[in-house]
Formats: C-alpha cells, structure tokens, sequence
C-alpha cells in the first residue's frame, strides 16, 4: 500500500514492520488462573439485572426509537433502536468506538432486524455517567486496579444487559441475537461473547485490546498509549489487564465471526487487531482492510466492501 503517499512521508510507521502474512501468524496470550471464573460470575451477575427499558418513537424519524436501559450496578444508558416495519426475525446489538455514539447507524437498519445501538457506560453521549471519564485515555485506566473494578468489565456487562433490554422489548423476541461493534465496541464485544449463548454470530471491525503483552510494546496514538504509560508506572497492571485481553478472550468463541482487521492504524496496532482474529478457533470470515482509524483514498471501497460483508454476515 502507498502509505507515504497516503499519509506523508513523516507520519509513523502504523503498520509497525508487520506485512499481511506476519499479521496472520501473531498468536494471543495465555489464560490467567481463574479467567474462566471471573467472567462466567461477571456474566451471571448482569445476566440478573432488570435491564427495566423504555421506549419511544422519534418524531418524524419512522422505524426508530429512542431508548434506555439499566446495565449492571444500577448503571442507566441509552441509545437507539430500529424496528423493521414487518415482522421481527432477527436482533443485533451495535457497539460503538471510543468516540461513544452521537447517532445509529442508519446503514444498519437491517430488513427483518431489531437493531439497537447502545451505549457503554462513561462514554458519550448517551452512556454518560458520573465518576466514569469520558475521555478515552482516562477511561481506559478507570478502575485498573483490579479486576473487579476496571471499566471494561461493566462495559461487557453493558452488552449483556443490552440484549437483555433489546429481548425485552420485542413482543416475540428472536431466540439468538448478534454483535457488531468497531474498535473499542469490537474489543468489547470479543470479551463478552464468548459467555452469553444468546448471541449466534459477532462481527468485530479494527477490535481494540487483542495481546496487551505484544500491545505495551506499540506506542500509539488510541487509549492503548495510556495504558503503556500506565503499565510502564504501575507494572501490577499488566496483571489486571490479562483478564481483559481480546485475544485470549476470542480464543473460546465458537460462534460465527466476521472481523475487519486494518493493515496500517495508529491507533490501535493492527496486530493486536490480528491477535482477535487468530485466536479464534470457529468458524470465521476476514475482511482485510487497508488502514484504519484514518481517512485514506481507498476508504470509500473499503467501506462499501465491509458494509457489503456486514450486512450479508448478519442477515445470514
């Protein structure tokens, strides 16, 4: 690829010497003691809640819904819901990036789906909470001290009570509901799947968190460099940290997935974005993408060949 071209001959090499085949080969990190446990309890526990939701047209916007649910810990979060004129075959839960979500994706008004676009918790604007940051460099440190605490276990939480509210608001809910998320909303999504047999498929597009060993080593330009920092003060974090590895979590999916790793992306190092989609042992689908996180001549292709590939992998 001209990335020279693309981005200037002074801008990083975000590939970070990784070509498509040594991409493919970057394995994932092993298990900590007791992944297993924790994430299984974690699930239970949300897998409780009354997700509570309520619902409500928006003017002049015909299909959509405004929307609101409770998550784990009495956590209150929004978003959007489409509803198919006809009958409801299918649900998919959206993520979003660690920019949060100002709007749904009207490309992802699928015929025959439910779709709702939620939000995680501290992020905008609609997964606003108080004593979570909203910025991504700070939120991505919230709670590291332990396991039990860091944000992104409440953020795959967040998932789980989204479907659960997105269920309950169906008057004939579909037996299997899917995932999609980019970025941050993909790394997310590769935590939380592999616990929740109520999903049938996930798609994770640029997923962020795959192999933090191989990560703390990239300096970039996305929440992963806070995390560097972090680590480089507080070396204990690295163990926290083990429990929230895409990678290692991708490795007990079983369920169809797409992913859409990038070959060049400052923000989040492609391989550990490769890292998810090697360790996932199930069937798989890969859509290659030439960059990520940036705007580049052949994004317009890449992005009417991805959405072509997502639509077709969630409506099957």
């Amino acid at each position: 690829m001209p990335y020279d071209a693309w981005f200037g001959p002074d801008a990083f090499d975000a590939t970070y010497g990784y070509d498509q085949a040594a991409l493919l080969t970057v394995g994932a990190s092993a298990e900590p003691a007791g992944f297993a446990g924790f994430w299984t309890t974690l699930y239970e526990r949300a897998l409780a809640v009354d997700p509570a939701p309520a619902s409500r047209p928006v003017p002049g916007r015909p299909g959509w819904h405004d929307v609101e649910f409770t998550s784990l810990d009495g956590v209150r979060l929004g978003g959007w819901l489409w509803l198919p004129p006809d009958r409801v075959e299918r649900a998919v839960v959206v993520g979003h990036g660690y920019g949060g979500r100002e709007e749904p994706d009207p490309g992802l008004a699928l015929p025959g789906t439910a779709v709702l676009f939620a939000a995680s918790r501290g992020l905008p604007m609609r997964g606003l909470v108080p004593g979570i940051p909203a910025v991504s460099a700070e939120h991505v440190l919230h709670g590291i001290a332990s396991a039990e605490t860091y944000v992104h276990g409440g953020s795959a939480a967040d998932v789980w009570c989204a479907a659960s509210a997105l269920l309950a608001l169906l008057p004939e809910p579909p037996d299997r509901v899917a995932y999609a998320g980019a970025s941050f909303g993909g790394g997310i999504g590769a935590l939380a799947l592999p616990w929740d047999d109520r999903f049938d498929r996930g798609a994770l597009t640029v997923p962020s968190f795959g192999n933090h060993d191989l990560r703390l080593t990239m300096p970039c330009t996305g929440s992963g460099e806070a995390v560097r920092l972090h680590v480089a003060r507080h070396p204990a974090a690295r163990e926290v940290l083990r429990f929230f590895d895409a990678a290692t979590a991708a490795r007990r999916l079983r369920i169809p997935m797409l992913v859409a790793p990038a070959l060049w992306d400052p923000a989040v190092p492609p391989p550990g974005q490769f890292a998810v989609h090697n360790a996932i042992p199930g069937p798989k689908q890969l859509v290659v993408l030439a960059a990520g996180h940036a705007e580049y001549p052949d994004q317009p292709a890449d992005d009417a060949r991805l959405g072509a590939a997502l639509r077709s992998f969630l409506l099957s």
